[in-house]
Formats: structure tokens, sequence, C-alpha cells
């Protein structure tokens, strides 16, 4: 497999108009949020215009009035992934493939996401770019296909790989913690997975921040810090003052169809060097339990 690599060049000036593909999940509607607010020109959109399963969408929704593309589209569900690999690859390598090729063709640059979960997860420090990857279950391998595709193509590009996802909005492990929470007594969450956790909201900017100071290649984008689910969950509990009790368990207690490594840390080093401090988990943690409350507020 062709591997990413990583430099810096020149920096660049704020994107002139920016495509965000896959508008509505976490990361796409942050980068929408984000670029508003700095009164940048984009467009966001989505299923069923467009369809990572569809190459005709791509071709048909990319065109030379972008100078960048964000694709914040992807299959996620890492599970599913195992009993269907042959479309969690369609989503995450040719399709991103796809993506490239059209961004090369028009001149636009194309950001774009992988995950911690091409590594094996049999490390006990942090996982460098350039560490060789050996992804252990279905979604990890249709994401390193991708990575392949990409530093394959002749498109300029930004691979970020990140982890542990989450934001105000959409499915994730901090809002259904804090829902479970609200209506149990105890839970029980595995604390032999170790990795960083990541704000939806703080991997925008930071992408953003990226482009700006000229990245190129693969790099890794997360919080800053690291801990384990347990860990996760019991702080998610604590700052919502919730009375759950929040218990370890081993990842046997809760079999699932794909296995997950057990440490999946991502070295940050190489983006903290160029952007400065990425932040503690914890504060972009409180940041968007503050976002949920005042969102849950307005709803009554």
């Amino acid at each position: 497999m062709a591997r990413a690599t990583q430099s810096i060049s020149e920096l660049r000036p704020p994107p002139k108009r920016v495509l965000v593909l896959g508008s509505t999940g976490m990361v796409g509607r942050s980068w929408i949020e984000h670029l508003n607010t700095l009164q940048i020109e984009c467009c966001g959109i989505a299923r069923p215009k467009f369809d990572l399963m569809n190459p005709q969408s791509i071709e048909h929704c990319l065109d030379a009035q972008y100078d960048l593309v964000v694709n914040a589209a992807a299959w996620t569900d890492v599970d599913g992934a195992e009993s269907d690999e042959k479309n969690a690859t369609r989503a995450n390598a040719h399709a991103v493939a796809e993506i490239a090729q059209q961004c090369d063709q028009h001149g636009a640059t194309l950001i774009t996401y992988s995950t911690d979960y091409v590594f094996s997860g049999d490390a006990n420090t942090p996982y460098p770019v350039d560490a060789p990857i050996n992804p252990i279950n279905a979604y990890g391998r249709s994401k390193a296909l991708g990575e392949s595709l990409l530093a394959q193509s002749d498109a300029s590009h930004i691979l970020i790989r990140t982890s542990w996802v989450y934001a105000p909005w959409g499915s994730n492990f901090v809002r259904t913690i804090r829902n479970l929470a609200q209506s149990r007594t105890e839970l029980r969450v595995v604390n032999d997975q170790r990795g960083r956790p990541t704000s939806a909201q703080h991997l925008a900017q930071s992408s953003l921040a990226l482009y700006l100071n000229g990245a190129q290649g693969l790099w890794h984008l997360t919080d800053n810090d690291e801990c384990t689910w347990f860990d996760f969950a019991r702080a998610i509990v604590k700052y919502a003052d919730l009375e759950c009790k929040i218990l370890p368990c081993n990842s046997d207690t809760y079999p699932r169809p794909a296995p997950r490594p057990s440490y999946s840390t991502l070295d940050i080093v190489d983006s903290t060097n160029l952007l400065g401090s990425l932040g503690s988990w914890t504060l972009h943690l409180h940041q968007v339990l503050d976002a949920i409350s005042t969102q849950q507020t307005r709803d009554f």
C-alpha cells in the first residue's frame, strides 16, 4: 500500500468558497458553523443529493467553483462494517479516491478524515503519523485503503486521522452517556481501551488551521491528553452533576462484532508544533456539555 507523507508549504490565504460533503454529520455541521462564523462562503451537501455510494453524485456535486473541499462524509458504523465490508470500503476508500480525482481536476484542495482504528492497538506510546498500520477490523481496513488510494492521487490534500469524535449534536458517546445517566443508577463502561477524545467543533477549527498554515499530506488531530472510555464517561457524569455511578469493566463484558484496538492514542506532536496547544479533552468536553444543556434549555 502507498503511504501518505507529511509536509508544510507556504501559508495559504483563507479559502474563497468551501464545499462541505456530509454537512449534516457531527464534523460537517461543525465545519459549516465555523465557516459561517468566519464569514467564509460555503456550501453544505449531504444525502440524498450527495451519496458516497453513488459515483455519479460525487461527479455532479464537485466543480470548479470551490477552492477547498471538505469530505466529512464516511461509513462510520464500525460493527456494521464487519458484515458489509464491501460497502464500507466503497464509502471509505473508493469514494475518497473519486473525490480526490475531482478535486485534482478542478484545482481544489481536499481535506478528508481517517481514524485511529488503522492501528492494531498493541503499542504503549502514542502512534506517530508514520507508524506501520495494521487494522484489526473491517472499518479500519476500509479507512486504510482510503489512505493508500489518496496517497496515490495527484490531488492537493490534507488527510487527518482523528479519534473518539463527539459533538453537542448527533449520535455519539457523550450524548449517549449523558442521556443514560439521567435515568439509570449505574453504568458499566469499558476501561481497557485507551485513546484521545476529540470535539468535532475543535476538530473543524484545527483542520482549517492546518490548511491555512500550509499543511499537506497526513496529520493527526485530536484533543490533548488521553483516557479510557471509563475515564471519559466518569468525566461526563461528574460535570453534568448526575448521580449515576460509573463502573469499570473489560471489553469482553460487552462483546461486539468488530474488535477494537486496546490502545489507539494518536501522536499529535506535529500538529501542536505547527498550531500550538490543541487543548485538553476535558476542557472541550465541558464546552460541549454546556452547549447540550443550553440547547435543551432553549427547547423548553
